[in-house]
């Protein structure tokens, strides 16, 4: 919604304004999984809401691109530490026959969210696009949310294993009793216990600790699924989808009105997901999904390569769009936020989080930096076979690494990743 004359922005800036904000989350992520561990999650979350509040401020009131580019990389910040705390604190707290589902309501909040201004932008494009300085009044309604983020944790507790592991065992079996059953919250402390004992050996959670094997097992695996969540091409569709649709045949108008449909889709299909994430195998879901995305942007190129000119291309185009971000949203997104959120052993959470979410953002930044680029050097069909080849080595790494967590409590993946080699075949993650 930023006219372009306004900050005097030339049109090889626009990679550069997205990528400020997800490198700046790739900074986040890293530091927000150590913050966390070290100060709470509840804390580091109720600060973050301030951060939103004061970033999101300053990218409305920006007299020029230098400074809007400078708080969208602080508003990163905030993304990327968020986008690493808030699925471990929903991990921590939920019991595990509902983790994966409550896990995946955070992704229904996020589409939600998207899908919202998916529609104001539209609205404000077709009735007060040619005014300036609207896109300021919608950053500024933007901070709304964070407000409401900023009171709600001021009555939510904090998360009882990061508590346990901060010698305060007393207060997390008191937050386990208000939010389980007491049959539960017994089993699930002892449970906890258990866990922190055998962690004694790696002390403070460090950087050092990667020469143990079978956490840099679980690193290398968190990485490779921030990965893969970002070169499967959800963000072209999510930065530049009305450019695609443009590019297509829509016009400017009727392409921001179409864009609503794939906000829609995607908070219909994460709200889907979050009630198959716990019902199906994760494995399974997540390589069904892996396949719906790899097909749909096969077709995409197709469309690219062989509909130029047609007038059904702009339809073809939008159904695509809607049906890869279906498969995305529906199973790909809600498995690698669930399964990045159950991995890691809970003295590590916050720094293997963080490390993995860091790779994710960082994929993330050079989408939103190459993907303009590209279209502008060799078109849509490559760029689109380009995402084809990536989904393909996306299946190919969840087929030989991604293990199965469905039905186990974060204590008990511990203990698989662990001693995995002393399980029976069938049994190994």
């Amino acid at each position: 919604m930023i006219q372009k004359d306004e900050l005097n922005i030339p049109a090889s800036a626009e990679g550069v304004i997205a990528g400020a904000l997800t490198l700046g989350a790739a900074v986040g992520a890293v530091t927000g999984g150590k913050l966390s561990d070290k100060y709470g999650r509840k804390k580091i979350i109720t600060n973050l809401a301030l951060i939103f509040i004061i970033t999101t401020i300053g990218c409305a009131v920006s007299p020029t691109l230098g400074v809007l580019i400078f708080f969208r990389f602080l508003l990163g910040l905030a993304v990327g530490a968020a986008s690493v705390v808030v699925p471990t604190f929903l991990a921590e707290m939920a019991p595990t026959h509902k983790r994966g589902r409550i896990v995946a309501q955070n992704e229904v909040m996020i589409t939600g969210g998207q899908f919202l201004a998916f529609t104001m932008n539209a609205i404000l494009g077709t009735t007060m696009g040619h005014v300036p300085g609207v896109w300021r009044w919608m950053l500024v309604l933007a901070t709304l949310p964070a407000v409401i983020l900023w009171f709600g944790m001021l009555i939510v507790p904090d998360s009882p294993r990061w508590l346990a592991a901060n010698d305060s065992e007393s207060k997390a079996f008191d937050v386990l009793k208000t939010i389980r059953t007491p049959e539960e919250a017994e089993d699930d402390m002892e449970k906890i216990k258990i866990s922190l004992k055998s962690e004694k050996e790696l002390d403070k959670a460090s950087y050092k600790d990667l020469k143990i094997p079978w956490v840099r097992k679980i690193l290398f695996i968190g990485i490779g699924l921030g990965i893969v969540q970002q070169i499967v091409g959800i963000n072209i569709m999510m930065y530049y989808g009305t450019t695609i649709l443009e590019k297509s045949g829509f016009s400017r108008n009727a392409a921001l009105m179409a864009n609503i449909a794939n906000g829609l889709t995607s908070t219909v299909a994460a709200f889907f997901g979050m009630f198959i994430v716990n019902r199906f195998k994760r494995r399974s879901v997540f390589l069904t999904t892996l396949a719906g995305t790899t097909t749909t942007m096969i077709l995409i190129t197709l469309v690219n390569a062989f509909m130029k000119g047609n007038p059904l291309m702009p339809y073809a185009t939008i159904a695509l769009t809607i049906t890869f971000l279906a498969f995305f949203q529906g199973g790909i997104s809600p498995i690698t936020w669930t399964l990045l959120s159950e991995i890691f052993p809970v003295r590590l959470r916050g720094l293997g989080m963080g490390m993995a979410t860091f790779f994710l953002w960082i994929g993330n930044f050079f989408v939103a930096i190459i993907f303009p680029w590209l279209v502008a050097n060799v078109g849509m069909t490559y760029s689109f076979l380009l995402f084809v080849i990536f989904n393909v080595i996306s299946i190919v790494f969840v087929i030989f690494f991604v293990p199965e967590t469905q039905g186990k409590s974060l204590e008990e993946i511990e203990l698989d990743f662990k001693f995995n080699d002393h399980f029976k075949k069938e049994d190994r993650i």
